[in-house]
């Protein structure tokens, strides 16, 4: 029986690098090896591509060949290095798990683009606005739908602290999982908040703390034709939602209870799927994304930021949105690839 060729990206140079291990996990454990012939290609974080049998935390140790993808569209696939030279590999669609920085940012989807393989996920355009904060709030905005106020800094610019009221989210513009994000209450917190936020890029976002609770919504499809999961909603002890950073996110977060389908009325359960699916068609987006939003005391829909390759952990909010909705994990992967061999 014929199997499809599926190369798995994981790990990466990004801050994101052990949560891309752990989603290729997942999905190394769920995928249907009947249908797929999967090639496990884990990038380490110094930005070196290696074949690997399985995902894992500790993959480097059994990785023996360096791997790279041929640009040439007349390979279409891998590279493997061995001793006698470059022996290539056929590839039938790409399945980037990689999160963050040249995962998400339009890097990966460039080089695949350029070896005409087709990939889940994104394309180059929508992961660029996506993986911005600022771009992405301006797009949103002109939508129509609401966004924080927001402020850039670059280099040495002067922030007008007189236009926010505290509390304020100082951010990287491009991260994710919330690394370089600081909840800060008075003024003379500010530069060491830039600071630390500048660690993970350059450009800086001052935003201001929306007022009520962040639910989100995983989407799934392309152009009109979108099925969106159930609706969470994250309730917080304090602080904000970080649970990639936590010591055993597996067991939980240390500061936070995610409900699923989130405890909120129909009515408002659906306008906050329609409004992701049309910040997710705004976009451009196509594949999958998780929609964060805010749902504010006074019942008003805020845009907070688009995930265009979401976790896959065992603790990660889009597969559980989806399996709420009905779709096993290997149901989801299947159809996630289907749709990429479409394009």
């Amino acid at each position: 029986m014929y199997k499809i060729n599926v190369a798995v990206l994981f790990g990466g140079c990004s801050e994101e690098h052990t949560v891309s291990i752990k989603s290729a996990m997942e999905l190394a454990a769920n995928i249907d090896t009947e249908k797929y012939q999967p090639f496990y290609i884990g990038i380490t974080k110094t930005g070196v591509w290696k074949l690997c049998e399985k995902p894992c935390l500790d993959w480097e140790r059994y990785a023996e060949y360096t791997v790279v993808f041929s640009p040439g569209r007349n390979t279409h696939g891998l590279l493997i290095q061995k001793k006698n030279g470059y022996e290539p590999q056929s590839v039938d669609v790409v399945f980037p798990m990689i999160h963050g920085k040249f995962g998400e940012d339009g890097s990966i989807q460039g080089l695949l683009e350029l070896s005409g393989i087709p990939y889940v996920g994104c394309d180059i355009q929508s992961s660029v606005i996506c993986m911005d904060k600022s771009l992405a709030y301006t797009v949103v905005k002109n939508a129509g739908i609401e966004v924080p106020d927001f402020q850039i800094i670059q280099n040495s610019d002067n922030l007008d602290t007189e236009k926010f009221i505290f509390p304020l989210f100082v951010k990287p513009a491009r991260s994710g999982s919330s690394f370089g994000v600081n909840k800060i209450e008075k003024a003379e917190d500010l530069c060491t908040a830039i600071k630390e936020a500048k660690k993970y890029d350059r450009k800086v976002l001052v935003e201001q703390a929306v007022s009520g609770s962040e639910v989100g919504c995983a989407v799934l499809g392309t152009g009109t034709d979108l099925i969106v999961g159930e609706v969470d909603q994250i309730s917080l002890k304090h602080g904000f939602f970080k649970i990639h950073q936590e010591a055993q996110p597996e067991k939980g977060s240390e500061n936070a209870t995610i409900q699923v389908p989130a405890d909120l009325p129909a009515e408002v359960r659906e306008r906050i799927q329609e409004t992701a699916k049309k910040i997710y068609q705004t976009l451009g987006c196509s594949g999958l994304a998780r929609i964060d939003l805010f749902l504010r005391e006074d019942g008003q829909i805020v845009f907070n930021e688009v995930n265009t390759m979401p976790g896959f952990t065992s603790y990660s909010r889009y597969p559980r949105m989806m399996t709420a909705a009905g779709f096993t994990l290997s149901e989801l992967i299947d159809r996630l690839i289907t749709l990429a061999l479409r394009r």
